[in-house]
């Protein structure tokens, strides 16, 4: 045993602390992870799960690093930092339009009310000012990643509680990139009155925006476009990753985060065409960097000190729970959302989230919290962000029964405010048309004469920005990323049709339409006999260009000498099997 020891011992000092982390965080994420899906359960929990047994059961051991080693600290920043970007993407001034009662109105209340209750609460209890607010606003977060997640394994992303979650969620991420602003004016690290120096970073912070806004209007804009000419997914994937980390530098150079450099990224893409494209581009590498974010932060939880106040934990956690959620279902029902729709909009806001972490850890910086009340916060965020799915199940049940007992008063409709912007993410029972090419125009256009939704994915950016245009809802992207069929609602369509006579990438792209939407009708085309055969073990529809072409030569052919009597598709057919 002493020998084996040694001889592991001596094998991970040759290996790079950096790639021994890796393997042991993505292998222990997974095997966490598998378990918990089987109990409908986030996958930020498996992460967070991961983190408390490599930094308490000696795994972490392996990698020849501790929980202190500016790898791991280096790793979470980078999640963060992806995170605030793929916010800033998904951020929508035309969504926030048809959400602004919900989020201006709904999450001011939510946030204020929360805020208020625990600050005070912290305050009573001999917390210094600073800390009473960061710990107030750190509650009053949700995890959004969590509830939207949810809401879709539900198959309840278009319901009016949806809806307002959203709504609450976009006030508090927007109310998260001021924080980060005035918190080192709330702790006292600058010169002047707190006051003064609030003042101070709100205005750099705005002029750092519309600063960003102009550089993407009239020099990244045209930057993208270039690159999109190209055709090059590797250099339009690199190009986004520069974008992110160029604009996250600029802001933390000011004196401003990181984070609010990212989001400001992102801000400047947003509203343009390669929104979607850069998206499904960045989202597996946001994926990978924000359960690094979880693991690092469950690295930090100590179970010995929570097994010995696990009483404190658990009553934590509920108070949390119920308080939240409370005031979520309260606030709603004051604005005149149904009562169902306001018991699953508070399950799915009740918890802690990912920002209420890194309010903590960027607080930590400045003053660090009491050890055993960082350890609280942490464990009840775990605890309470694993709860979200359970509560969202078990609202259902309940606001039927609460309707039958006549608790919720005879049922209201939505207020218009309320009702799904018809964008992209509303769309269903449409057919998704994978190039605009002179068949995929034609196809859309007879669709659409026949009163059927289209959606087209292209990656032409003229042609894109012509589409958009006229009104066509349109994607820039690419068919063959997961991530992009499912931001064209795949599992809601009811066709899929690939334009294109590239069978290999309708080969890489069908398995993964088929994994969201086994019953979907998918169509291809091929130009060559033996690559119609591919096509058709996977279960395509083919359109053979040969066969289709030769079929209309042949027609054309015998009708100049006015014979009926002989069938171009058997004729076709048969010669094609000879060959």
């Amino acid at each position: 045993m002493v020998f084996y020891g040694m001889f592991l011992a001596s094998g991970v000092a040759n290996i790079s602390p950096l790639f021994a982390l890796l393997t042991l965080v993505l292998a222990l994420a997974v095997l966490i992870s598998l378990v918990l899906v089987k109990f409908k359960q986030s996958l930020l929990v498996g992460y967070l799960l991961s983190g408390v047994l490599i930094g308490n059961f000696g795994l972490l051991w392996a990698t020849g690093l501790d929980k202190n080693d500016p790898v791991i600290t280096n790793f979470a920043e980078i999640g963060v930092v992806l995170l605030m970007f793929t916010l800033g993407i998904e951020f929508s001034l035309s969504e926030l339009k048809h959400l602004w009662r919900t989020a201006l109105i709904g999450g001011g209340l939510q946030v204020g009310i929360t805020a208020g209750i625990v600050g005070l609460l912290a305050r009573a209890w001999g917390f210094p000012v600073a800390d009473s607010i960061v710990l107030g606003m750190a509650v009053a977060l949700s995890s959004t990643a969590v509830a939207m997640m949810s809401f879709q394994d539900l198959g309840q992303a278009n319901n009016p509680g949806a809806r307002a979650s959203l709504g609450i969620a976009l006030f508090q991420d927007i109310l998260v990139i001021v924080f980060f602003l005035v918190m080192p004016a709330l702790y006292g690290k600058g010169e002047g009155s707190v006051t003064g120096q609030i003042g101070e970073a709100l205005m750099k912070g705005g002029l750092f925006l519309a600063g960003a806004w102009l550089l993407g209007r009239y020099g990244l804009t045209p930057l993208l476009n270039a690159v999109a000419r190209t055709r090059s997914r590797e250099l339009f994937t690199l190009t986004v990753i520069g974008l992110c980390a160029g604009v996250a530098f600029a802001g933390g150079a000011l004196n401003l985060s990181l984070a609010l450099g990212a989001f400001a990224a992102g801000l400047v893409v947003s509203e343009s065409i390669y929104s979607h494209r850069i998206l499904s581009d960045i989202l597996p590498f946001k994926d990978l960097f924000l359960a690094v974010f979880f693991i690092s932060v469950g690295l930090l939880i100590d179970v010995s000190v929570i097994l010995s106040d696990w009483h404190r934990v658990l009553l934590g956690s509920l108070i949390i729970l119920v308080l939240k959620g409370g005031i979520v279902f309260s606030v709603l029902k004051w604005i005149k959302l149904p009562g169902r729709a306001s018991l699953l909009a508070a399950g799915s806001l009740a918890s802690t989230g990912e920002f209420s972490l890194v309010l903590i850890g960027k607080a930590g910086g400045y003053r660090p919290l009491d050890p055993l009340v960082e350890q609280m916060l942490l464990v009840c965020t775990a605890v309470t962000m694993a709860a979200v799915p359970s509560l969202m199940r078990g609202s259902r049940p309940l606001g039927k029964w609460l309707e039958l007992k006549g608790v919720f008063g005879a049922h209201k409709a939505a207020p218009e405010s309320m009702t799904p912007a018809k964008t992209i993410k509303g769309i269903s029972d449409h057919a998704i048309i994978c190039g605009y090419g002179p068949v995929g125009k034609s196809l859309n256009a007879a669709l659409k004469r026949c009163g059927v939704k289209t959606l087209v994915m292209e990656l032409n950016s003229d042609t894109v920005r012509a589409l958009k245009k006229d009104g066509q809802p349109v994607l820039f992207a690419d068919a063959t990323h997961a991530e992009a069929l499912d931001l064209a609602g795949i599992e809601r369509a009811r066709l899929v049709a690939f334009t294109f006579p590239s069978v290999n990438a309708t080969c890489i792209a069908v398995p993964l339409v088929r994994e969201r939407n086994s019953g979907i009708c998918i169509f291809g085309r091929a130009k060559y006999h033996a690559e119609v055969t591919r096509l058709r073990e996977l279960g395509v529809q083919v359109i053979h260009d040969e066969h289709e072409s030769a079929v209309a030569m042949v027609r054309a052919a015998i009708s100049s000498y006015d014979r009926v009597d002989i069938d171009p598709e058997q004729i076709v057919g048969d010669t094609m099997e000879e060959a």
